[in-house]
């Protein structure tokens, strides 16, 4: 324990303030994209700011700059406090920030000239790729070497789970890039559409929510001073998520042709995953039955649960929506973006945000910098996100029966009008939570002061 008080958590700093200032830049990007929805004419000819350049810039640097770099970062505290050892090496840790930041700020820009793979999340050059996947076997073993030297017999469930997903991204963005195809990065035929989207659900499902589902397990127990009510149960959890999860992705292209069975097992497996939802929520609530003051006290537990309560929401959606009756109305249209806003941003945005303001006093010595700002934050991005969820939701419904119902899309889109502006304005609240947010990790990391 004597060398985790020395340590400089350096690599874990660096994890923070990328993803701080990537919040700021992929929000930023994502309410030009709704300016693009809301006002067509309002930003004309730009190359870099075309909706088809623009939107896969904002997607990654979301999925990857932002929430995936925070996990990442409190991977890299919370594994090496579990097992009681410092990191195995941070200058290995400061090395991975730097090739993982400069993969995705790689990526960003090549969008940005209109280099794209044309493939839903997968849009990075090949180069880009390579990177990210040195980066990941880089974290993965620098991480294990931490595991090897550990001091704590017992590996608990968050560190399974941290592993889990970093093996588990490696490989699905390994397949669902085409890695061996450089030149185009897929492959053929309804073929790539399937491996497309084993690569597209399994990023969300098998990268961000393992390290969130994980995080949560470390900082719920904590906060609301309360044992983990069942670690059996947590291991359920992780077991079932891992054998469900990974052939769900079809759901999304019922509509192509699939093979049945290939479609059957993806819808089986959505509703399967209730499993492994339910037994992590139940579980985490069990834990903080009774104090949930204590969460609600603490600026990083609250962001915390708040991510779970979008788990909840995100993971009813999911089985709903992917039976083929209720996806005739619900698919291709602004329910899907609805859903997928509150998927990443909810909850493992959220829960990110959390561990971040959690971990934080814990590296530094000092509290956050301004716990009322964080607090501000806290408000400005729920409000946000539930805005989004509240607005697209009825929109994509009003799509989608539309077009059920035969009406050309023409005669649609001045109905989405109105939406469109609310989803724009109440993007306002979230771009200005991100600039609060990289202020407050800023201030927090390097000012000395001790405010509240």
């Amino acid at each position: 324990m004597d060398d985790l008080k020395t340590q400089s958590y350096l690599s874990v700093k660096a994890f923070f303030i990328s993803s701080a200032a990537w919040f700021v830049l992929g929000t930023s990007a994502g309410f030009i994209d709704a300016t693009h929805l809301m006002a067509p004419e309002l930003i004309d000819n730009i190359p870099g700011l075309f909706f088809g350049r623009l939107r896969p810039m904002h997607t990654n640097m979301v999925i990857f700059g932002f929430v995936g770099t925070g996990l990442l970062g409190t991977t890299h505290y919370i594994l090496p406090t579990l097992v009681r050892v410092p990191l195995f090496s941070e200058r290995l840790g400061l090395f991975n920030i730097f090739l993982w930041n400069t993969s995705i700020a790689a990526g960003t820009i090549l969008l940005g000239y209109g280099y794209n793979q044309s493939r839903e999340y997968a849009e990075w050059p090949w180069i880009v790729d390579i990177g990210i996947l040195l980066s990941l076997a880089l974290m993965f073993i620098n991480l294990l070497l931490t595991a090897i030297r550990r001091k704590e017999k017992t590996l608990y469930v968050s560190n399974w789970y941290f592993f889990a997903s970093l093996v588990f991204l490696f490989f699905i963005y390994f397949f669902g890039n085409a890695v061996w195809n450089p030149s185009t990065g897929s492959i053929t035929g309804i073929p790539d559409a399937n491996l497309a989207w084993f690569y597209g659900h399994g990023l969300v499902g098998l990268f961000l929510t393992p390290l969130a589902v994980g995080a949560a397990y470390y900082v719920i127990p904590l906060v609301s001073r309360s044992p983990l009510y069942s670690h059996t149960a947590s291991l359920v959890g992780f077991w079932t998520i891992l054998v469900i999860y990974n052939h769900i992705g079809t759901h999304h292209i019922l509509q192509a042709p699939v093979p049945t069975w290939l479609k059957v097992l993806s819808i089986t497996g959505s509703i399967g995953m209730i499993i492994p939802v339910a037994t992590v929520l139940i579980n985490l609530w069990l834990t903080m039955r009774g104090r949930l003051a204590y969460l609600h006290a603490d600026i990083g537990g609250k962001f915390v649960f708040s991510g779970l309560v979008w788990y909840l929401i995100v993971c009813i959606q999911g089985p709903l929506q992917s039976i083929p009756t209720i996806q005739r109305v619900t698919h291709f249209n602004n329910w899907t973006v609805a859903h997928s806003h509150i998927g990443v941003l909810g909850f493992s945005g959220f829960i990110a945000l959390g561990t971040m303001y959690f971990i934080l006093p814990r590296i530094t010595g000092r509290p956050i910098f301004n716990s009322r700002l964080a607090d501000v934050q806290y408000w400005l991005v729920l409000f946000g996100i539930t805005a989004f969820f509240v607005v697209l939701t009825p929109a994509g419904l009003l799509q989608g029966n539309s077009w059920y119902n035969g009406e050309p899309v023409y005669r649609v889109l001045p109905e989405l009008h109105v939406y469109m502006v609310i989803r724009a304005a109440t993007g306002l609240l979230i771009v200005a939570g991100s600039y609060i947010g990289f202020y407050l990790v800023l201030r927090s990391i390097f000012s000395p002061k001790r405010k509240r």
